[in-house]
Parts: C-alpha cells; sequence; structure tokens
C-alpha cells in the first residue's frame, strides 16, 4: 500500500473579516500542505451562530482568493453538519461516557479546587448524577486519569493528565450548540484530515481532541502549532474586539511578511513578488524547521 497523502485544511470563523493572525495560519497550513504534494481543504467554522457576521465568511474566501490560494474539494460548513455531531454524541453516550451536568459557570468558578492550563479544572459535581431538584444544562465526557501526549511538528512533546489539568470537559453546551472539541474532530476525520496546521492557542486542546478522537475510533492526526500573531500589550489579535486587520490592505507584501512571521528566508528576487509567486515559492522551499517554537510574538 502506497504512502498516504496529506490533507492539511484552514477553517476559520467568519466573526468577520481575515486578520493577519488568520492568514499566518492559512499560509502556514498551505505551504506544508503542498510542500507534501498534498490537498488543502477550507472549512467554514460557522457552527456559534450567534458570532457568526453576517457576510464575513464571503469575505474571507474572498481574501484568499485574492491572495492566491486554491483549495481542493468543496467548501465544509460546520452549521450543515448537525447530524454527523449528534451521531458522534450517540457514540459516545452507548459508550457510557456522557452525563448530564446541571452546574453553572458561576458554580464551577465558585467549587473548582484549582486553575489547570485551560482554566478551572470540574470538579465531577454532576458524575454520579444530578442532585435532587437539579434541571440538566449541558453535556459532559467522563476522561481518564491518564496522561494523553504528543510530539507536535514545531513545539515537540505536550501532553496533559486530562483528568487533573481539565476535568471532564463540555461536548454540548447549555444552549444545545455541540462544543468546538467535539466538532473539530469529527469534521477533520470526515474529510480525512491528517496534518493539522492551527494557532499555538490550541495547543492546549490537543489533547482533548486526541482523547475524543480515541473514543470515537477515529485515527489521529499529526499536529503543528504555529506562533501566535499579539499585539502589543500580548493579547492575541481578536476579530471581536475589532481587530480584523484584513490582510488586503497590507498589499502584496502580506504573504511575505507572513512567511518571514513563520522564520522563512525568501530569496531577494522574491521579495517584492505578488502574492501567488511568493506561495509558489513555499509550496516548494518552506521548512517547518525554521518556525520559531514560541507561543506568540507581538507584531
Amino acid at each position: 500500500m502506497g504512502k498516504s497523502t496529506v490533507t492539511g485544511r484552514f477553517a476559520p470563523s467568519p466573526t468577520g473579516p481575515l486578520h493577519f493572525g488568520s492568514l499566518v495560519a492559512a499560509v502556514g497550513s498551505y505551504c506544508l500542505a503542498r510542500r507534501a504534494g498534498g490537498r488543502w481543504l477550507v472549512r467554514i467554522e460557522d457552527l456559534d451562530t450567534p458570532r457568526v457576521v453576517p457576510g464575513a465568511a464571503a469575505e474571507i474566501l474572498f481574501t484568499l482568493e485574492a491572495l492566491g490560494f486554491c483549495w481542493d474539494g468543496e467548501i465544509v460548513w460546520q452549521s450543515r453538519r448537525h447530524d454527523a455531531y449528534l451521531a458522534a454524541l450517540e457514540q459516545l453516550q452507548n459508550k457510557g461516557l456522557l452525563y448530564d451536568c446541571a452546574c453553572s459557570r458561576k458554580e464551577i468558578l465558585a467549587s473548582a479546587p484549582h486553575p489547570g492550563e485551560e482554566g478551572p479544572v470540574y470538579p465531577g459535581t454532576c458524575r454520579q448524577g444530578l442532585s435532587a431538584g437539579r434541571l440538566p444544562r449541558a453535556v459532559r465526557v467522563r476522561v481518564p486519569d491518564r496522561r494523553f501526549s504528543f510530539t507536535d511538528g514545531v513545539f515537540g512533546q505536550y501532553g496533559q493528565n486530562l483528568a487533573a489539568d481539565v476535568g471532564d470537559f463540555i461536548l454540548r453546551r447549555a444552549d444545545g450548540m455541540v462544543a468546538y472539541q467535539l466538532a473539530v474532530v469529527v469534521d477533520d476525520a470526515a474529510s480525512g484530515v491528517n496534518q493539522v496546521v492551527r494557532g499555538a492557542d490550541l495547543l492546549g486542546s490537543t489533547p482533548r481532541q486526541i482523547f475524543l478522537l480515541n473514543s470515537l475510533d477515529l485515527p489521529v492526526p499529526a499536529y503543528l502549532h504555529l506562533p501566535l500573531v499579539l499585539n502589543a500589550d500580548g493579547s492575541k489579535i481578536s476579530k471581536r474586539n475589532g481587530e480584523s486587520d484584513n490582510p488586503l490592505a497590507g498589499g502584496d507584501n502580506i504573504i511575505k511578511k507572513a512567511l518571514e512571521w513563520l522564520g522563512q528566508e525568501i530569496p531577494a528576487e522574491l521579495r517584492t513578488a505578488p502574492p501567488v509567486e511568493l506561495l509558489a515559492w513555499g509550496e516548494s522551499c518552506f521548512d517547518v524547521g525554521r518556525i520559531p517554537a514560541i507561543y506568540g510574538n507581538c507584531r
């Protein structure tokens, strides 16, 4: 049997125009997939409908096309995949891994024994069933008391003991919406994604996602987390805070800037080349070993 083809993806949320931080993730995922002779997919993560900005998805896709990105296959829209997420929840329920939770965020903050890497660790209040008079708000998954580790393509070995560092986490929110952690693993598996390239802010989500993949009998992809683009105060650039910084406003140099952010050394004769030529160079010459293994850097 021949070597499997690399399939990467870019999965923006349509909460505003594409910003430079998201463009860095697009460039990194695109170049790494194409460098391996693989496929590059686009998925619009519009599951969290209250945050979706009308017209933002179309603007993101227009920006990608204008900068020379070419994706394979049809675009996947999370908002059209509820049945797949419900089927995954049913599979986990049949394995006895899910339970109803009545706790509010305020109650969890007050009772969590200690903060973990990803916030307060859920203390397991509803693990053995709801107390009398309590109504279910969310659905949680039971996590084992063991470490889930992986070797990141940029940061190296990383892992978490889910019970100690995260606790049982939510898979279906109080508003009925399926959580990101479940949707992303179901979508990646369904699309055959075997190379996940994304920002370092999701490094801490990966052990949870590996646990879910194992529980759903799905293959675990290779992971590479890229340094974030931060504001001068060290905060992450956010479309929700109005920091859209549309890459098209950066002119022809914006792909060059993204490649340099990822540690790439662009030949002098290409430094003023149009975006499509710079992406073509990245397809042939992108060097994962040059990506800085740092959480983030300020613009």
